[in-house]
């Protein structure tokens, strides 16, 4: 990928969920952990994105996604903090917490350092929920790079999972 393409590639993505959302009456929030607000400013870097954006949620730590989005601490002990059950969580918590339609989450292992054998760098559990079907969707990434590339390729799928889930639930 050639410098500025990825760039342009995640504008292009937060820009066509903009339009999905737009045309389809809708609101999006973020519940962030290893991308730190990268998806939200992502969206945030589209102009008139407050018409379809008014919040997100930044919970790097284990007590954040606790306090911020209800996802219950045994769950976040039971499975870990990376895992399927856990942004699923998030993301539900997330739309409860903003009254928003669809809700985006993301938490994983950006490296450098975090890994374990059952979860080296890379790893990265993202989860959309759309209320308005109570409809969840969840995706599993192993990603390769240094921490900006598997950020920027875990932002690239968030916002790639988000238009999949409102283009099946269309109907």
């Amino acid at each position: 990928m050639a410098a500025g393409e990825g760039a342009l590639n995640l504008s292009t993505q937060a820009q066509q969920l903009g339009e999905a959302l737009l045309s389809r009456g809708l609101k999006v929030t973020t519940a962030e952990s290893c991308t730190g607000g990268g998806i939200a400013c992502t969206i945030t870097d589209i102009a008139g994105s407050s018409a379809w954006f008014e919040r997100g949620f930044v919970t790097y730590s284990n007590a954040a996604k606790s306090e911020m989005l209800g996802v219950d601490p045994a769950l976040i002990e039971r499975e870990g903090a990376v895992s399927e059950a856990v942004v699923v969580a998030m993301a539900r918590g997330a739309c409860a917490a903003s009254g928003n339609d669809l809700g985006v989450a993301v938490s994983g292992v950006a490296g450098p350092g975090g890994g374990s054998p059952e979860k080296p760098v890379g790893t990265v559990w993202l989860a959309c929920y759309l209320a308005t079907a109570d409809k969840a969707c969840s995706r599993l990434l192993q990603l390769e790079g240094d921490r900006l590339t598997v950020r920027r390729q875990t932002i690239a799928a968030a916002l790639q999972e988000c238009l999949a889930l409102l283009d099946v639930t269309q109907a």
